[in-house]
C-alpha cells in the first residue's frame, strides 16, 4: 500500500479489560491511524463492554469470539468477499495470537506462521525446541497428577519451580523447595490441566524488548527484574535499560535473536525472557506480544520517539524501513505494590508520591474498606507508580522511594 494511502488493521482481541491493555490499544490505534490505517476490533462482548475507550477510537468494532479460530478466520474471510479487505492483522493479547497468526495466512498478509504461536504458547513444546537447537533450558518434565510430580521432583534433585503448561502472569506458578512444599504448590495451579515441574535456575533474571523489521529480531531494550519473596515469582518492579558490562549485554541480545529466530517468530513484538547465570545465558519464555506490566510505557519514556507499533505497521505495509536504530539515551522504571492481605483501613501518601514530576504513569486498584487479597498473581497487586529519570539507577531508587513513602493500613485478613 504506497504512503498516504489508507488502509484497515484488524485487531483481534480487542484490548481486554484491564487499565494496561486499554493504554496499550490506545496507543497502538493512534500510532496506526497516524500512519493511515483505519483499525477494526474484533472481541467478545463482554471485553467491548468494559473496554469504550479504545473502540471508541477505533473505526469498527464487531462481536466475534476469537477464541473460536475457525469462525474467526471465516468471518475475516467473509469481510474480505464482502470488498473490506484488511491489510494487517493484529494483536497486542496472547490468547489471541493464535486466531491471528491463522488470519493473517488466510488472508495473505504479514503475520507469524500459526505453528510458531503454537510453539512458543506452549512452554515444555518451547524448551524442548530452545533445548534442540542448542540453548541452555532449565530440565523440564510434564505432569498430570501429584504422583508424577513428585516423581519428577526427585528427578530433578533440587529446588524447582511448579507452574502451569500455558498461563501467563505468573498464575499458579510456586517455588518448591522440597516434598513438604509441593502440595500447597499444586493447590495453586488451575484444575484439571496439565503442568510443569521445571528445575529452578540460579541467576539475574532479564526480560528483552523488541520487534521484527524483515523477520530479522530487533533488540529495544534489556529490562532488569524485581521479584517479590517466594513462593509465587511475580514481579514487585522493572527498570531499563539495564545496567550491564557490554559483554555480557551482548550475549543476552544474541542468544535471544537466534533463540527468537529458531522458534519460526519473525513478525510484530516479542518479550522474552532469560537469566544471566555464571555459566551464560539461560532462556526463558518467549512471547509474540509486548511485555507487560506497562513496559511499553517505561520504553517509550527511554526511548524518545520511540512508536514500535507504527514500526511493525509499516513493516507489514512494506514502507521503507526507519533509517536510525533506536537506543535507550533515558531510563525508566515501575514499582508495584502488594501489601499484607486484609481490610484497607488506610491509605496516605498516594498524592504526594504520584505527583512527583517524574511520573509517567500510576494505578491505584484499592480504597478503604477494600479487602486485599493474599497475592496470587500479577492481578493480585494493588497499585503501581512508573517513573522516568536520566539513568537507570536514578529511576530505580526514585521509584521505590516513591513506592516507599505510600503507607497502607491493613485490618485483620479477610477469611
Amino acid at each position: 500500500m504506497p504512503n498516504g494511502e489508507t488502509g484497515r488493521m484488524l485487531l483481534v482481541g480487542g484490548a481486554g479489560s484491564s487499565p494496561l491493555g486499554i493504554d496499550i490499544a490506545v496507543t497502538l490505534i493512534a500510532q496506526a491511524a497516524s500512519r493511515g490505517l483505519q483499525t477494526h476490533i474484533i472481541a467478545r462482548d463482554a471485553d467491548l463492554a468494559a473496554t469504550r475507550q479504545a473502540c471508541e477510537l477505533a473505526d469498527d468494532v464487531s462481536v466475534v469470539d476469537f477464541l473460536d479460530t475457525g469462525a474467526a478466520v471465516d468471518w475475516a474471510a467473509g469481510q474480505e468477499k464482502l470488498g473490506h479487505r484488511f491489510d494487517i492483522v493484529f494483536s497486542m493479547r496472547e490468547i489471541a495470537q493464535a486466531t491471528t497468526a491463522e488470519i493473517a495466512r488466510a488472508l495473505g498478509v504479514a503475520g507469524n506462521p500459526p505453528e510458531a504461536i503454537r510453539l512458543v504458547n506452549v512452554k515444555d513444546a518451547c524448551r524442548q525446541q530452545l533445548a534442540a537447537a542448542g540453548f541452555r533450558q532449565p530440565r523440564v518434565t510434564l505432569c498430570h497428577d501429584g504422583r508424577e510430580a513428585r516423581r519428577a521432583l526427585a528427578g530433578i534433585g533440587g529446588p524447582c519451580v511448579v507452574k502451569p503448561r500455558s498461563k501467563a502472569g505468573s498464575e499458579g506458578v510456586s517455588l518448591v523447595t522440597g516434598p513438604a512444599d509441593l502440595a500447597a504448590a499444586l493447590e495453586r495451579l488451575p484444575g484439571g490441566e496439565p503442568f510443569l515441574v521445571e528445575e529452578l535456575v540460579e541467576g539475574t533474571e532479564y526480560s528483552v524488548e523488541g520487534l521484527f523489521r524483515r523477520g530479522e529480531p530487533e533488540i529495544l531494550a534489556i529490562t532488569a527484574k524485581d521479584k517479590f519473596p517466594p513462593p509465587g515469582f511475580i514481579e514487585r518492579g522493572h527498570a531499563l535499560p539495564a545496567a550491564l558490562p557490554r559483554d555480557e549485554h551482548l550475549s543476552i541480545t544474541e542468544t535471544v535473536r537466534n533463540a527468537l529466530l529458531s522458534t519460526g517468530l519473525r513478525f510484530g513484538i516479542f518479550h522474552a525472557e532469560l537469566w544471566l547465570t555464571p555459566h551464560g545465558v539461560v532462556m526463558g519464555e518467549l512471547h509474540a506480544r509486548q511485555g507487560g506490566d506497562f513496559l511499553h510505557l517505561l520504553l517509550s519514556a527511554a526511548i524518545p520517539g520511540l512508536e514500535m507499533f507504527g514500526d511493525v505497521f509499516d513493516d507489514a505495509l512494506g514502507r521503507p524501513p526507519r533509517e536510525e536504530v533506536y537506543r535507550p539515551t533515558r531510563a525508566a522504571a515501575i514499582r508495584y505494590f502488594a501489601p499484607p492481605p486484609g481490610r484497607l483501613e488506610s491509605l496516605t501518601g498516594w498524592e504526594q508520591a504520584t505527583s512527583h514530576p517524574a511520573v509517567l504513569m500510576a494505578e491505584l486498584k484499592v480504597a478503604p474498606g477494600d479487602e486485599i487479597v493474599p497475592y496470587a498473581s500479577s492481578d493480585d497487586r494493588v497499585a503501581a507508580i512508573a517513573v522516568s529519570a536520566d539513568t537507570v539507577g536514578e529511576a530505580t531508587q526514585l521509584a521505590r522511594e516513591l513506592a516507599e513513602s505510600v503507607q497502607f493500613t491493613v485490618g485483620a485478613e479477610p477469611g
